[in-house]
């Protein structure tokens, strides 16, 4: 393809989108497609860093500029840098020096929160997921926050010392994932306890990824729950995403990029969300491998989007495919590809959100475990009054789940995404209505538990009930395999070896400690007549 040196840049723009290979120029440069050009700003602008950077500060002699990004602090010296310019026009082009600002990594060391001790969960039905593995009258031991064996009463080694808690007529199942989970209290000023954490482990979910952050501020909460001083999920995430902002040139600027998430903020994920045409995503996918990243993508309503992203190697597709049904190529393609499909169908696309056809049929709003774990504010503007009813055949999330039905029954990835609409409850509406193509309930567990845990390559510590793992638990009154509604009706949550109640999420091994009560207790209103 060709373009004058007079033709519209516009033009040739569009043709880089949507072409792999870049678009040759005849007859003069081809133009800048930089969104942040120094060279050509109307006032004097350094470019400071090829990686990024947050909180930007001038120093006190107005010389010095300071800044920070995840774990390290970066001093500039802008005389420094202005005297090795002037020394460039003097050295050879092979030897010019270059100015790098000063970079302290900051180190803070704190210990992680592993309990002690020996319990067991004697005599209910474990749901292992290895496999098809049902194990009747178990008795299931933990040591510390691992899962030292698990196997049918008298048939596996019990330590003298351990605490016996009998939960016959129960059944445990791994603790639930969320591949897809928006949590994000008042970014800011940090709290001593965030509310989503409390609500999404109350109801089971003990793993959480969130796939775009918007901000840093998640990395610190992650380390404050590893460490104990704060209750909840265990905390992962892609960080900030990386948007079509970055305006990525090639894979040595891609590499510089993801240095972000790999060498700072050590997500061991990004979201590349967007970020350009093929041949900007092939450089992103490239930089993600040799830096030991895992991308997940958004699925952005394009499904040649979506299988363009799965032919070129991610690993992850968030949010439905955007129209159904899918044939047996695309099954195919998915599944043997073994792409992690999150569909979120809660926002579900093509036609109402999943998350409607919930709170039109049910009763959230006074149901008392959500309550004690959602500010009044939060759960009354969400479940109060509400616009969105529509009709069985008006929805469209029970066609996007006989794709994933499809998907999984070919020996495909899918995971439980409730994308932050509902904390806690959410999680169970998500996984319902990913059944609801026919999926059958041991499949749907797949996919709230080893599934999930696979999506995010934590399949060897978590997902399944099997020894050396982390003990990470849920302890359901009922058994989902007889009616999947029977995972919201909890017993206890463990989550890292600690058993907690599962209506108050007092701690009951191995400290006996409830649970301090959180800010907005006693918030809601009186009412009189629905009238505030």
């Amino acid at each position: 393809i060709q373009i004058a040196p007079d033709g519209e840049h516009a033009l040739a723009q569009v043709l880089r989108d949507i072409f792999v290979l870049p678009v040759p120029y005849v007859g003069g440069e081809p133009p800048d497609v930089s969104v942040a050009n120094p060279e050509k700003a109307a006032v004097p602008v350094r470019k400071l860093t090829d990686i990024g950077g947050e909180f930007p500060v001038w120093g006190a002699d107005g010389k010095t500029v300071h800044w920070s990004l995840g774990n390290a602090h970066f001093t500039y010296d802008l005389e420094r840098a202005k005297e090795l310019e002037n020394r460039e026009e003097h050295e050879d082009e092979n030897d010019k020096p270059v100015y790098k600002p000063a970079e302290h990594r900051v180190e803070v060391t704190a210990s992680r929160d592993i309990p002690g001790g020996t319990v067991v969960l004697r005599g209910a039905l474990v749901i292992t997921m290895n496999g098809d593995e049902v194990i009747e009258d178990a008795d299931l031991v933990i040591t510390d926050n691992r899962i030292r064996s698990v196997g049918r009463r008298g048939e596996v080694e019990v330590p003298g010392n351990a605490r016996v808690i009998d939960v016959s007529g129960k059944t445990i199942v791994p603790g639930f994932v969320d591949t897809h989970a928006h949590m994000w209290p008042a970014w800011g000023i940090h709290k001593t306890q965030v509310w989503m954490y409390l609500a999404n482990l109350a109801y089971g979910v003990t793993t959480t990824r969130d796939p775009q952050t918007s901000t840093t501020d998640i990395l610190a909460y992650k380390d404050r729950v590893e460490a104990g001083y704060m209750i909840g999920p265990r905390v992962y995430s892609t960080g900030p995403g990386v948007f079509w902002g970055e305006q990525i040139q090639d894979l040595e600027h891609a590499r510089n990029i993801l240095k972000r998430y790999s060498d700072y903020f050590d997500t061991k994920t990004i979201k590349m969300y967007v970020s350009g045409n093929r041949q900007q995503r092939q450089c992103s996918i490239k930089a993600a491998r040799e830096l030991k990243l895992m991308p997940t993508t958004e699925g952005a309503l394009d499904l040649k989007l979506n299988l363009t992203q799965i032919i070129d190697g991610y690993p992850g597709n968030e949010h439905s495919f955007p129209i159904a049904p899918l044939y047996n190529d695309v099954i195919r393609l998915v599944a043997d590809s073994r792409t992690a499909y999150t569909p979120t169908l809660l926002v579900s696309y093509g036609g109402p959100w999943a998350e409607n056809w919930f709170y039109s049929r049910e009763n959230p709003f006074d149901d008392p475990k959500l309550k004690r774990f959602t500010p009044y504010e939060e759960l009354a503007s969400k479940s109060r009054r509400r616009p969105g009813w529509f009709r069985d055949d008006e929805h469209v999330f029970p066609r996007h789940a006989k794709v994933l039905r499809d998907i999984v029954e070919a020996g495909g990835r899918a995971g439980v995404g409730s994308h932050g609409q509902l904390q806690g409850l959410g999680y169970h509406w998500e996984l319902w209505a990913m059944a609801a193509g026919g999926l059958s309930n041991h499949d749907a567990l797949s996919t709230a538990t080893i599934l999930g845990a696979e999506a995010l390559g934590l399949a060897g510590d978590l997902g399944s009930i099997e020894e050396r793992k982390l003990a990470d638990l849920v302890i359901l009154d009922d058994n989902p395999l007889e009616d999947l509604r029977n995972t919201n009706n909890i017993r206890y949550v463990m989550k890292n070896g600690r058993l907690y109640d599962g209506d108050s999420l007092d701690e009951v091994w191995p400290r006996e400690r409830s649970l301090e009560p959180p800010y907005w207790y006693g918030e809601e209103p009186e009412t009189r007549g629905g009238i505030r």
